[in-house]
């Protein structure tokens, strides 16, 4: 939004005053110290509005009336002083990281509007999305509720628990990401998933790859931006591969060989953590007549293992990623989220259960460049990928691969294989 239509609006709201989309607050200092408001309340309000349906706090407005030049009574915009603005946006920044669990990254802005006498004064706008999470702040759950917050009671709590993890668990892939616009979308990435001559934003939106939000608003799916961006860890930070090889068989900083963060579009994160093994592993070779090589790990078996990982693990899960860890005796790989449905590590390889089904339509569209890996498609959809994994592992190693639950995480080890 520009800035006179940005001011322009926030003038009219100032003289509605405040309700379920708009808090307003002045900002008082005691010398260089921020007295009001106090960096727990900031944080109460942020996380309720993201609880509900988003809204804006505004900061250096404040919400008493006063009586006007013209004797009617108004709403005072107070501004923050040029010096100590800093201080206030260190503050909310403070609040919406360590006071409100899982953290908030609002939208914030700097704005100048005119006071009852028509001085120009400094405000802050704080813009908060309706977020796909639930907050707990300071320890408790709030939501918007006219024109204040207020705690949630057991019941809503739980409505709204529901409500929001049955979204992460089933369409969460599917669901809008706030602040995003058809224009993200790369056009080389999400040109590939087309078929057929129908237009390409009708497509897109059958693909849903854009999908509209509860205002209409035309955004990215969750499935959209990691496939068909180059930068989805911009809205979703956590998506990526943490990749790091030690020399030795624990996890050991003074043992680092090589360490890499992953990012890019789903595919290009399996195909750059398959090349991250590739190089780290170490290759024996025979002394028989007719030299024959014996890598460490079947690449075809870790390639089932990766793409298994970015299209099942739970990306709704805040502050966690995929970790690939090589050791001098094995790799292992953990992927954040709980196994789907009534699966258990035991049915693996006989059955399987999809938690993000559009990202894994989406995979099947994509193309395998690594020869070695024989697969025309990132993803079959048959479900052989586990079999692929023990029984490729186990033939090369001599060891069957082990999965297991450690949380909230699904962990598997896959060992290497030795030179006798």
């Amino acid at each position: 939004m520009d800035r006179e239509k940005l001011v322009r609006e926030l003038l009219y709201q100032i003289r509605l005053g405040e309700d379920s989309s708009y808090e307003f607050k002045k900002v008082t200092f005691k010398g260089a110290k921020i007295e009001g408001p106090t960096q727990k309340d900031l944080a109460d309000e942020i996380a309720a509005f993201a609880n509900t349906k988003g809204g804006v706090l505004l900061l250096g407005v404040n919400d008493k009336m006063r009586a006007g030049t013209s004797g009617s009574s108004v709403r005072e915009v107070m501004g923050i002083e040029p010096d100590h603005i800093d201080a206030v946006q260190g503050m909310i920044t403070r609040a919406c990281q360590d006071n409100i669990n899982p953290p908030i990254t609002p939208y914030t802005r700097i704005v100048e509007i005119p006071d009852h006498e028509g001085n120009q004064k400094p405000v802050i706008y704080i813009e908060i999305d309706k977020s796909l999470f639930v907050h707990v702040s300071n320890g408790k759950y709030y939501h918007r509720a006219n024109e204040s917050k207020k705690e949630m009671t057991p019941d809503y709590l739980g409505r709204l628990m529901m409500q929001r993890s049955q979204a992460r668990m089933i369409w969460f892939d599917e669901q809008p990401v706030p602040r995003t616009q058809d224009s993200d979308l790369d056009d080389a990435l999400a040109k590939r998933f087309l078929r057929g001559d129908q237009p390409a934003a009708i497509q897109f939106k059958k693909l849903k790859l854009l999908v509209e939000d509860e205002d209409q608003q035309l955004r990215l799916s969750v499935a959209g931006a990691l496939m068909a961006t180059t930068e989805p860890h911009q809205w979703l930070p956590d998506a990526y591969i943490q990749a790091v090889s030690y020399s030795g068989t624990n996890r050991d900083a003074e043992d680092q060989l090589d360490a890499q963060d992953i990012t890019g579009s789903l595919d290009a994160q399996v195909t750059q953590a398959l090349r991250f093994v590739e190089r780290n592993m170490k290759t024996a070779a025979t002394k028989n007549i007719g030299r024959k090589d014996i890598p460490q790990y079947s690449l075809k078996a870790v390639f089932e293992a990766l793409v298994n990982a970015v299209a099942h693990r739970d990306y709704a899960i805040y502050g966690s990623k995929i970790r690939l860890h090589m050791f001098a005796d094995r790799l292992v790989l953990s992927s954040p989220g709980a196994l789907v449905n009534t699966l258990e590590v035991g049915d693996l390889e006989l059955r399987q259960a999809t938690r993000n089904q559009l990202i894994a339509t989406l995979l099947a569209r994509c193309p395998v460049a690594s020869p070695e890996v024989d697969r025309a498609m990132m993803m079959d959809k048959r479900g052989e990928g586990v079999p692929v994994i023990v029984n490729e592992s186990e033939r090369l190693s001599g060891r069957r691969p082990e999965y297991r639950m450690v949380g909230e995480e699904l962990q598997l080890t896959v060992f290497a294989a030795a030179k006798d």
